[in-house]
């Protein structure tokens, strides 16, 4: 009998699954004892048996953290694009995507995008403040691919943001192998069409694997129940640096006296964009049990 061979998926179409061993990739089905575990993603750590005609994997190592849509597990980090160039990305979207990453244990990375049309210089300010770890980078001239090639080695990583932002145009310049297909932006509604359509993890050259997802308009932000208007505070980072400063112990930061958040958003400590994501979604919180 074969020797057992351990794996990442990389992709899984109509219960076939590509699995990287090593620097190989091997096309796999599914065992029963796996399927009735539920359907792999891609990300997954899996073990399998060599065959004449491929592989067959007998198990799944659990997961450290997943998503749902999309359909990803196992990421070290989550890259955010966002931009002040056409489309204008919604801080607040990017806010809350943030949450999830850090609700599921996942290292945000915001990736400002299309510097060769604007340098997002608020946004920066905003992230850097929050304590995220920030990287500009343009498609056009190349600025910041290297620094993103390094962010990316040796790592599991998800690319989001909004549609047209740029998302497959940098995976394409950080690796010369990869050919992404590239959406246009509506020039009427300065809006993108988007391009991807599934999930699969792409080898890089220099180590590691990424992903291109969908976007924000498909980002899960379902299965964050434990989610409480307490705890919110915790997963908003330069809110949290500052849990049990205010002069109330119960203190939620959104009118109460004597509340050091709000006095650090006055001193231009806490960037206002990132204080009214925290106010949107402390309501949508408080307005419902579950997210």
């Amino acid at each position: 009998m074969e020797a057992l061979e351990k794996g990442v998926v990389l992709k899984g179409v109509g219960g076939n699954y590509d699995v990287a061993c090593g620097t190989e990739t091997v096309r796999c089905r599914a065992g029963g004892k796996v399927r009735q575990e539920g359907v792999l993603a891609c990300g997954d750590r899996v073990t399998l048996r060599r065959s004449a005609s491929g592989g067959y994997i007998t198990g799944r190592e659990p997961r450290r953290n997943s998503l749902i849509r999309p359909a990803i597990a196992n990421i070290d980090q989550l890259v955010i694009l966002c931009s002040q160039a056409p489309p204008v990305t919604d801080p607040y979207l990017v806010d809350k995507v943030t949450v999830v990453a850090l609700y599921q244990g996942i290292q945000p990375v915001i990736l400002l995008s299309k510097a060769d049309l604007d340098p997002s210089t608020a946004l920066e300010e905003a992230y850097r403040q929050a304590g995220f770890p920030v990287l500009r980078a343009s498609a056009v001239t190349g600025e910041g691919i290297p620094a993103l090639k390094a962010q990316l080695a040796g790592r599991i990583s998800a690319f989001t943001g909004n549609s047209a932002i740029g998302k497959s145009s940098l995976l394409n310049r950080v690796d010369g192998r990869f050919s992404l297909q590239v959406g246009e932006m509506s020039q009427k509604i300065q809006r993108g069409r988007h391009t991807t359509r599934h999930v699969e993890l792409l080898r890089l050259e220099n180590g590691g694997f990424v992903a291109d997802t969908p976007g924000f308009s498909t980002f899960d932000a379902v299965r964050m129940e434990k989610l409480t208007r307490e705890s919110l505070q915790h997963y908003f980072p330069e809110i949290g640096r500052r849990f049990g400063r205010c002069r109330f112990s119960d203190c939620h930061h959104i009118h109460e006296p004597g509340c050091a958040v709000r006095q650090a958003v006055e001193q231009g400590e806490i960037a206002p964009s990132r204080y009214r994501s925290y106010q949107l979604l402390f309501a949508e919180v408080a307005g419902q049990k579950l997210w």
